[in-house]
């Protein structure tokens, strides 16, 4: 049984992903943060690093309308989000972030000004804060993620943190 106080940390990140604050997550929502993305990065959406970034909002938004719209109207409600995202992250959270893997490495590609694979801290603080993370939140989580102090962040640290940073509190 999945308790409340866990959908109700989850229902808080709906925001996160509902851009436009209509209510519902759609096509749109992905695109608009893609968008968002380039822009802040100075990235035209016609390059190569843009072409990707797109096509990984698309992916990210096939896997959470397969994961989380129930009703197939191409848009998620709230309640929805909150019955796909739980039960996902509770039957397996590796396979919830799985779904964000394409844009999430088209979005550390952005960020990646050292062409390494990885993003600065305060890079990857632009990213979250650009996708609409909290300030002092994107700070904490970019932070967390630089396990080695390194002021860098990799794919492979991203790609879990997503999972986990739907069942932590604000």
């Amino acid at each position: 049984m999945v308790s409340t106080e866990y959908e109700r940390r989850i229902a808080a990140r709906f925001a996160t992903f509902d851009q436009d604050g209509n209510g519902w997550i759609d096509r749109e929502d992905f695109s608009s943060a893609a968008k968002a993305l380039l822009a802040e990065f100075g990235t035209p959406a016609r390059s190569d690093r843009g072409q990707a970034l797109y096509a990984g909002a698309e992916a990210f938004w096939q896997g959470m309308a397969g994961m989380a719209d129930r009703d197939g109207d191409q848009r998620i409600t709230r309640e929805e989000f909150v019955s796909g995202a739980v039960k996902r992250l509770h039957d397996n959270p590796e396979r919830f972030a799985e779904i964000a893997r394409p844009f999430l490495h088209a979005a550390l590609a952005l960020a990646d000004t050292a062409g390494d694979g990885t993003a600065t801290v305060p890079d990857t603080v632009r990213v979250l804060r650009v996708l609409g993370v909290p300030p002092e939140t994107a700070r904490a989580v970019a932070a967390g993620l630089d396990t080695d102090g390194d002021n860098r962040v990799a794919e492979a640290e991203i790609v879990p943190a997503f999972a986990r940073y739907f069942t932590i509190p604000e």
